[in-house]
């Protein structure tokens, strides 16, 4: 993706125009822009993306349901990513463990990005069942969801969306499921081993690793060009005379914010990432008037709590902020002392969602987002927020504006 060396001191941009006097400004959170681990280096060539468990997973369940389905190990495979476009994976193994029942493997390659997962073999294991369609197991090395908040079954494997339906599609080109059923089991030989590395346990993932992705493809967190690419993109649209930005945290997101404000043309939506703060310098540096933040519950409480540097291994959601969200937006004691247990930004949401203070609550944490985008412009850009539901689609809550109304 796009990347900056981590010893290197933040940039910022040279000979802006002088504020006019002002009222100082009301107290708030501290404004704070964490730098990146130094696992983030600066490369001289383009870097290799790679593909996600999910993405692999899929491709060795279609490798172990072809074995089945045909008695005939295949050494590549072909499975479709989200986008509809179609990738090629060697399959390291692929062995009839019993009749009735097959395993393939297939090795995680995360390209050029720092992933505690690569190098996993993704394993796959399938068998017949007596009805039809198709069910998902977690097997050794997949972590078990133990809390709530991130929208999986308690007691389920750590198996997201986007990946479920990648298997089911890999596996229901090869058997028509209207017809057979398979039981399909995604495992990980050294997940658990891995998963040490990452913040499963604390999310309450136990166990193993989590099966992710949303698009299929790892971009390697390379903070130099994706920090170059967001300040280039705010560039551009002002160059083209926009004195507007918004500002998405992913892709999702960005589609969600272009139904949103349908007026506005394409070039003013900007993926930034973890990269909000470098946006607004350039926006400022550039004379761009409003900026528009759309994102979901976690990334904008972390914006209210005055962090502008997002990426997770620099900052955590806070549930004190929350809790007080709560409070502010009317919600009894008992109700913010369980926001502020909450286990994750979306937990916090259901929570609210659950006794009905969602779009007062939403409102409210819109509207801490937009003042610290604010003071950290020094009030040269008038700044909105709007907070969208998890699929990026659904507007929830938005604070006060005049491109949101």
């Amino acid at each position: 993706m796009r990347e900056r060396d981590a010893k290197e001191p933040h940039a910022r941009e040279a000979d802006l125009p002088e504020p006019a006097p002002r009222e100082p400004d009301p107290p708030g959170p501290d404004l704070r822009e964490p730098d990146l681990p130094r696992t983030a280096k600066v490369r001289q060539k383009a870097l290799r993306t790679g593909w996600t468990t999910g993405t692999c997973a899929s491709a060795a369940a279609r490798a172990a349901a072809l074995l089945l389905a045909t008695g005939e190990a295949r050494r590549w495979v072909e499975v479709a990513l989200p986008s509809g476009r179609r990738v090629t994976f060697a399959v390291e193994r692929a062995v009839e463990l019993r009749p009735g029942r097959t395993e393939a493997v297939v090795v995680k390659d995360a390209g050029d990005d720092p992933d505690v997962t690569h190098g996993s073999h993704l394993t796959a294991t399938v068998s017949w069942r007596p009805r039809p369609g198709l069910e998902l197991h977690g097997g050794v090395g997949v972590g078990v969801v133990t809390k709530p908040g991130l929208g999986l079954e308690l007691g389920g494997p750590a198996i997201n969306p986007v990946p479920r339906r990648m298997i089911t599609q890999a596996v229901a080109e090869v058997v028509d499921l209207g017809r057979r059923g398979l039981d399909v089991t995604i495992s990980v030989p050294d997940g658990e081993r891995r998963a040490r590395k990452t913040t499963n346990a604390r999310l309450g993932i136990l166990g193993g690793i989590s099966i992710l992705g949303t698009t299929g493809i790892v971009r390697p967190f390379s903070t130099a060009s994706w920090r170059a690419s967001v300040e280039q993109a705010v560039s551009v649209a002002a160059a083209q005379g926009e004195t507007a930005v918004v500002l998405c945290t992913g892709g999702r997101t960005e589609r969600g914010a272009m139904e949103l404000l349908p007026g506005l043309p394409a070039v003013c939506f900007v993926e930034v990432g973890d990269f909000t703060g470098a946006a607004l310098r350039r926006a400022v540096a550039q004379g761009v008037e409003r900026v528009v933040f759309v994102g979901m519950v976690g990334k904008l409480t972390k914006l209210a709590a005055g962090v502008l540097m997002t990426h997770y291994t620099r900052s955590k959601v806070d549930p004190g902020v929350l809790a007080e969200i709560t409070r502010a937006a009317g919600g009894a004691e008992g109700l913010a002392a369980e926001v502020g247990a909450a286990n994750t930004g979306r937990h916090a949401y259901e929570l609210w969602e659950a006794a009905g203070l969602l779009p007062a609550a939403g409102r409210e944490l819109c509207g801490r987002v937009a003042e610290v985008l604010e003071r950290f412009t020094e009030r040269r850009v008038a700044a909105e927020a709007a907070m969208v539901d998890f699929t990026g689609r659904v507007l929830v809550a938005r604070s006060d504006g005049e491109l949101l109304r």
